[in-house]
């Protein structure tokens, strides 16, 4: 069976421990744990990997956060992968930072990544991975929080939690959405 694991991010250094990136971190860490790297390719950074029988995919879109469909929709294509077989990681400011959630589908809840996505494929009803990052910022500052680098406390944070955010992806990739979510969406 193949999959697709979507990191949402922005593309440069200047963005690589924002908040924003949460996803592309997600990827990345996983990338290592599986001895997998990225090349660049049509619209995104591919890399792969074979777990438990299971071909595995994984894309970070170059075509920055608010045209991250374009990216998904072709590469959901051109490697003949149905939707509900891919799994996207993005950051959701609802959670407070380290809350993990896996859903099945849902609205984009402003989320401009998940926005871009149902646009382009006419679908809000895909899985996905919502990683908290708090919403620890001022009236009107949204946009620079999303942007702006974890602290040094959350980073030490974050390197647990990328452990289990990899963790909870190959349980979903091999044993499925309701028994990951069972699993691991707990208070």
């Amino acid at each position: 069976m193949k999959l697709l694991l979507i990191g949402l991010g922005n593309i440069g250094d200047a963005y690589t421990y924002t908040r924003h990136n949460v996803g592309f971190l997600a990827l990345d860490h996983l990338a290592k744990l599986q001895k997998a790297s990225f090349q660049i390719d049509r619209l995104a950074f591919i890399a792969s990997f074979v777990y438990r029988q299971h071909r595995i995919y994984m894309v970070k879109p170059t075509t920055y956060m608010n045209d991250s469909g374009k990216a998904v929709r072709y590469w959901l294509q051109t490697l003949h992968i149905p939707i509900e077989q891919s799994l996207t990681m993005v950051d959701d400011i609802t959670l407070p930072f380290g809350t993990l959630r896996l859903r099945a589908q849902g609205s984009d809840a402003g989320h401009n990544g998940l926005k871009s996505i149902a646009t382009c494929l006419d679908s809000n009803q895909y899985p996905r991975l919502r990683m908290g990052i708090g919403s620890n910022f001022p009236k009107g500052k949204l946009v620079d929080f999303v942007l702006s680098n974890f602290s040094s406390e959350e980073l030490s944070a974050l390197s647990v939690q990328l452990d289990k955010v990899s963790e909870m992806i190959l349980t979903w990739c091999t044993a499925g959405m309701v028994h990951a979510m069972n699993q691991y969406n707990k208070s």
